[in-house]
């Protein structure tokens, strides 16, 4: 097995060799100027990476145990920013520019693809927001590239095409010394658990309550079918997080989740989400359509008793019925042959068990990614029905600003197919201080202390693993 260092040589040395492929602006006859775009190299790695290192700038991370999968990405190659109501469809526009731009080299025919980020706040509007590190909308596409699926992994380097061959070999070595190296560190385990302070919760719990009251007087009024309620809770820690550690107790605690980390600016914007809005390779797409919730016991009698009661209750199953109708109806006007399953799943995590619905779906050609996420987002699962008198109701009755909770981030190929999962179970960290989020959909007959059990029980996913962390 190659230590680090070698594999760092390794990789010089076919960059080296490789830059001359790239079709660059700079080689080309006078005559020959290209419009702009991307270039990009991928390189295979000898193994997979055994870690994803915290550096200095902007970088991303997403990581999904059961599936083997795991894509990072770190600095800016080209980044495009928007907000407001037609922020996809702006970002849709770059996108579809760049697909025509976007020129990759595979040398060692790791047969992976060139991948952007792709990833928004909950709401479109773009007065300031608690994360305030990330934009309303963003389209980023990284410096340096790390994929891995199936024990198989590349470096992806991309720049834009103006670049020459000479800068680009002294600016791609550079980055290689930097992360190459702390791939293949070994991991580092759990600190011993240390305590959280909370510090400050919005709503409280009589807040919560009166929030829950009056959103089922507007679903008794008739003007909701469904509300999703959030609480944000702010802890202190007595050390800093460590991110990488907290990543990796997400990743242990909650293999089936995809692990994320959206970080600018010295903050990270973490999450661990079993939902995605959509996943579109092709013409096929997939849609994870989950609501009603239930906790777990360790006793596995009565833990079995959670998830019986859990299929069988009338709340959570028209809670789950409006999310798999909103999907249909979204669908319906681009899509063919729509499937769901006559009943939901289990969704067994750790601290919850869900009701969940895969739905699948044959895309009508023309239609990507963006057009399908701008139908999708937000669903019934973390915003309401009807989504429109939902979003309006939250507007005036939530009382913080959600940022990138509920929204959704992912990775998108040149070709404009991907993948975003919804934000959920989420905390903004830098250094001790945590902002946790969690929320509980509100439809015709619940408690109040019911529904604020169910979001203490969400909010300690990210707490137990911040303990450790």
């Amino acid at each position: 097995m190659l230590a680090p260092l070698q594999v760092l040589d390794q990789l010089k040395a076919r960059l080296a060799e490789s830059v001359a492929m790239l079709p660059l602006a700079s080689a080309q006859g006078a005559g020959e100027a290209a419009g702009p775009g991307l270039v990009s190299l991928l390189l295979a790695l000898p193994r997979v990476p055994s870690a994803l290192p915290q550096l200095a700038g902007a970088q991303f991370q997403f990581r999904h145990v059961h599936r083997n999968e795991l894509r990072a990405g770190y600095g800016i190659a080209a980044e495009w920013r928007a907000e407001g109501a037609d922020r996809l469809r702006h970002l849709a526009a770059s996108g579809r520019a760049l697909r025509a731009h976007w020129h990759r080299a595979d040398p060692d025919e790791t047969g992976f693809e060139a991948f952007a980020m792709l990833g928004f706040a909950a709401n479109s509007d773009p007065s300031p927001m608690i994360e305030d590190h990330l934009p309303n909308a963003l389209l980023w596409v990284p410096e340096v590239g790390v994929r891995a699926s199936d024990g198989a992994a590349a470096l992806v380097l991309s720049a834009p095409h103006q670049s020459t061959a000479e800068a680009l070999r002294q600016r791609w070595s550079a980055a290689l010394d930097a992360l190459v190296p702390l791939l293949y560190r070994p991991v580092e385990g759990p600190r011993m658990a240390a305590s959280l302070s909370r510090e400050f919760a919005e709503p409280d719990r009589s807040g919560w309550a009166e929030l829950v009251d009056a959103a089922l007087r507007a679903i008794d009024a008739d003007s909701l079918q469904k509300v999703v309620l959030s609480r944000r809770l702010d802890v202190t820690g007595t050390r800093g997080f460590d991110v990488d550690r907290l990543l990796g107790a997400l990743s242990c605690l909650f293999p089936s989740c995809q692990v994320v980390n959206l970080r600018r600016h010295g903050s990270s914007f973490i999450a661990a989400t079993p939902e995605r809005l959509l996943s579109q390779q092709g013409r096929l797409l997939e849609v994870d359509a989950i609501a009603g919730t239930a906790d777990r016991d360790e006793d596995t009698a009565a833990d079995a008793a959670l998830g019986k009661a859990l299929r069988a209750s009338d709340k959570n199953l028209r809670e789950h019925r409006f999310v798999i109708d909103a999907i249909r109806d979204a669908l319906q006007p681009c899509c063919r042959d729509i499937q769901a399953p006559a009943e939901p799943q289990l969704m067994q995590l750790s601290n919850a068990q869900h009701l969940w619905s895969p739905i699948c779906a044959r895309v009508d050609a023309g239609i990507d990614l963006f057009e399908l996420a701008e139908r999708l987002h937000p669903t019934p699962a973390t915003n309401g029905q009807p989504r429109r008198s939902a979003s309006a109701w939250l507007a005036q009755g939530e009382p913080f600003e959600r940022g990138w909770y509920t929204g959704a981030a992912g990775t998108l190929e040149p070709d404009l197919s991907g993948e975003l999962w919804v934000l959920l179970r989420c905390a903004r960290v830098c250094g001790n201080r945590a902002e946790l989020y969690a929320g509980a959909g509100i439809v015709a007959g619940p408690d109040p202390a019911t529904e604020w059990d169910e979001t203490e029980a969400k909010l300690r996913a990210m707490l137990s693993a911040l303990q450790y962390a």
